[in-house]
């Protein structure tokens, strides 16, 4: 079947051969990302695995009422004899660069979403991730018209040369901002649209009144999951003052029990470990008393409290297990400290349930935080959520992906309209009484 005449229910067809083939292998998928990047079995099967099929069947069920043709309201009376309506169509053809830390799930989601909208699909996989990538691909080809998915080598240099040989109408990726800014800036000149999603080097803000236990427990999951290699982890705790000391007592035991975990790579664990040096040699207190130097690719997760706000670690410049720890006196202050750091993606919040629900309801104060999801009382684990969508802004990327607007922006919409032969606005400029007529109703 030619994919010029592959319909929605053929694609829908083709997802759920797709969902259940995930299913079947998932115990094989799982496997391959921990050979991979070095997860824990269960870490790959609910990180990556479990999230892949939730959208999956929430795309199934959602896709036909958010890609449905809707007729266009509200016309004017002197449109008379018109009727409008727009489609949902598809890109036509998408370029996936695809990421290594959450290997299936993200590349997996992209693919659910450009192939239902009815695109053709290149993949270039990640050099880190070729065997779990690699398998992901050829459970979603099966099924598919020969020309809807092709794959690329997985390596490094694919990806720049797939974009220099190649013209696509939309091209994806999702990895660091200096990646993205080079991939801006090769694709602004064939004015190719992109949908970058960038790292967040976001915060963490613990205000007076919270449950400090609770809030450290989700934080330091949040930063050690996936030894630390998400992009919406917070790289940065900001506690109110008052509070400090308590959530500090109640964050040492978590990270003084914390055992060595394998990074993607020697280069990232040697990252991670000058940041941490960087910040305690800035005033910074270790929480665990010591700072241990790497050993191969395996890095013991870190907290610096009392560390230098222009410090690197609280910069965010490092993909792994560790925060810094910044105090401020109150909510203002606290956001004001948030604000001057330039990359917002995800920002948690832990407050007192009353104060979490008003400010959680509060638009304007949501909007100041510059991030495209925000989440109260946890971290990273609602933005998984199937039906939202992440949406990054400035350093932390654009454009939209997973959910509704994430299904949305792998199609463009083109507006139809049809007017009737007979029932019309008579072609030319009106005259005498018709004109006098026409003049009168418009007022």
């Amino acid at each position: 079947m030619a994919a010029s005449v592959w319909d929605l229910d053929d694609r829908l067809g083709w997802l759920a051969g797709f969902s259940a083939a995930v299913e079947v292998h998932a115990d094989e998928l799982a496997a391959a990302v921990c050979a991979d990047c070095g997860k824990s079995s269960w870490e790959a099967f609910a990180a990556d695995v479990l999230p892949l099929l939730a959208c999956a069947r929430w795309t199934a069920a959602n896709a036909p009422r958010i890609l449905a043709s809707r007729p266009v309201r509200g016309k004017p009376w002197w449109l008379v004899g018109q009727r409008h309506w727009t489609h949902r169509v598809p890109l036509g053809s998408v370029a996936l660069i695809a990421t290594w830390n959450y290997p299936v799930q993200l590349l997996g989601i992209q693919l659910v979403q450009a192939i239902v909208a009815g695109n053709r699909v290149t993949v270039k996989p990640s050099e880190h991730s070729p065997r779990s990538q690699g398998l992901l691909l050829r459970l979603a080809a099966d099924g598919l018209p020969a020309d809807v998915l092709r794959r690329t080598p997985a390596t490094r240099e694919a990806g720049a040369d797939l974009l220099v040989r190649e013209s696509f109408d939309h091209v994806v990726f999702t990895g660091s901002t200096e990646v993205g800014r080079q991939i801006a800036v090769g694709c602004a000149s064939s004015l190719t649209p992109t949908t970058l999603e960038l790292s967040g080097c976001d915060s963490a803000i613990v205000l007076q009144g919270a449950d400090l236990a609770l809030a450290a427990r989700t934080i330091w999951q949040a930063l050690s999951m996936n030894a630390g290699q998400t992009c919406m982890a917070p790289r940065r705790i900001l506690v109110d003052a008052a509070v400090q000391r308590p959530f500090l007592a109640a964050l040492a035991p978590l990270v003084a029990g914390a055992a060595p975990r394998a990074l993607i790579s020697e280069v990232a664990a040697r990252q991670v470990d000058a940041c941490v040096r960087e910040a305690v040699a800035s005033g910074g207190h270790s929480l665990s008393g010591v700072v241990e130097a790497p050993e191969g690719r395996r890095v013991r997760p870190a907290i610096v409290s009392g560390c230098s706000p222009q410090c690197r670690l609280s910069r965010g410049d490092h993909f792994g297990p560790a925060a810094a720890v910044l105090a401020a006196h109150g909510l203002d202050a606290l956001v004001a400290l948030h604000r001057s750091f330039p990359q917002h993606l995800a920002v948690s919040f832990f407050a007192p349930p009353a104060q979490a629900r008003a400010l959680a309801h509060d638009r304007a104060f949501v909007a100041s935080l510059g991030a495209g999801f925000v989440t109260f009382h946890d971290a990273v684990l609602p933005t998984v959520h199937p039906a939202t969508s992440i949406r990054g802004r400035g350093l932390s990327g654009w454009g939209a992906s997973r959910g509704e607007d994430g299904l949305i922006a792998m199609t463009r919409t083109v507006t139809v309209s049809q007017t009737s032969v007979s029932r019309r606005i008579p072609a030319g400029e009106p005259q005498g009484l018709t004109r006098r007529l026409l003049r009168a109703m418009l007022r």
